[in-house]
């Protein structure tokens, strides 16, 4: 299925912008929902998600580098990249930026949807996603257990990190400094890094966190 956004003049949007269908069924979402973009299930709702900046994905991409580098050389879990769908909640399917799983999860990710419980999950925010990214999506996370959970904001350069507490999130925002997580053993990042341009070179950056760790 294919979806166009445009307005009143019947002119394309070109976002960020996020639409929601109702009277979806799951079956229908999986059966239907393209692999080309970002389309979640939401308790009987498709969310379909604008394309996403060159910002946002070079964001993505150096995060995911930094964690999957990190994994592999530490031989320990599995980072993944939407669009992976996972079960978050039942009824709910998310497609996080970047989500890391541990060692006792990595057998359990196949099929679509995955049904899987990452230890932490990154999503890039941007303005269309913001409020949904810190609270609906900051919720439905805290609810299935993920013991972490960072927004990374490029454009007002702030990392909001979720750490899980006796069930309850410990919230952190974050403009610069180094930020440990803590679900993945001896992994850190610094802050600054995500609000250079241009990012710095990936290997560099995971290189000092091996090093250091």
């Amino acid at each position: 299925m294919g979806v166009m956004v445009v307005d009143e003049r019947k002119q394309p949007v070109p976002g960020p912008y996020v639409v929601r269908f109702g009277g979806w069924t799951l079956e229908r979402y999986l059966r239907e929902a393209p692999e080309s973009g970002v389309w979640e299930f939401v308790r009987g709702e498709v969310v379909v998600h604008s394309p996403a900046s060159a910002e946002h994905q070079d964001l993505v991409l150096f995060l995911a580098r930094l964690f999957a580098g990190y994994c592999e050389a530490r031989g320990w879990g599995k980072v993944l990249m939407g669009p992976a769908a996972v079960e978050v909640l039942p009824g709910v399917v998310r497609e996080p930026d970047v989500f890391v799983l541990p060692p006792e999860e990595v057998p359990k990710a196949t099929g679509v949807p995955l049904r899987v419980k990452p230890v932490l999950v990154v999503e890039v925010t941007s303005p269309a996603t913001r409020g949904m990214d810190l609270g609906e999506k900051a919720e439905e996370y805290r609810q299935a257990g993920v013991a972490e959970y960072w927004v990374v904001d490029g454009e007002g350069q702030e990392l909001t990190s979720h750490r899980l507490r006796g069930g309850v999130w410990e919230v952190e925002r974050w403009k610069a400094g180094r930020l440990p997580s803590q679900s993945v053993p001896g992994f850190w990042v610094e802050v600054q890094w995500l609000w250079r341009r241009p990012l710095p070179p990936a290997d560099a950056c995971l290189r000092e966190i091996l090093e250091s760790a």
